[in-house]
């Protein structure tokens, strides 16, 4: 298994992690590129900033559900056929 398929799969258990996290955990030295790649595969991976009782923000990246604005604006970007399945 990949260590972007683990990433993937910490996601799916709903796990949040920051960019730190994923490098030291996975052992990815550009998490933002292993993010992106999800994204790519169409992964709605999710930045939340954070921020703690000191003051300091952090961004927590995520697994989610895209609202119907981010469908609709695919739609639009890309047309109706970007949802349609094609069979080979």
């Amino acid at each position: 298994m990949s260590k972007t398929a683990k990433l993937l799969t910490a996601f799916e258990t709903g796990t949040q992690l920051t960019a730190k996290q994923i490098s030291s955990r996975f052992g990815l030295a550009n998490p933002h590129e292993a993010v992106r790649q999800l994204r790519s595969k169409g992964y709605a991976i999710y930045a939340n900033e954070s921020t703690n009782s000191k003051g300091e923000t952090k961004m927590f990246y995520r697994l989610g559900k895209p609202s119907r604005r981010m469908v609709a604006a695919a739609v639009a970007a890309q047309g109706g056929s970007i949802f349609s399945r094609v069979s080979a």
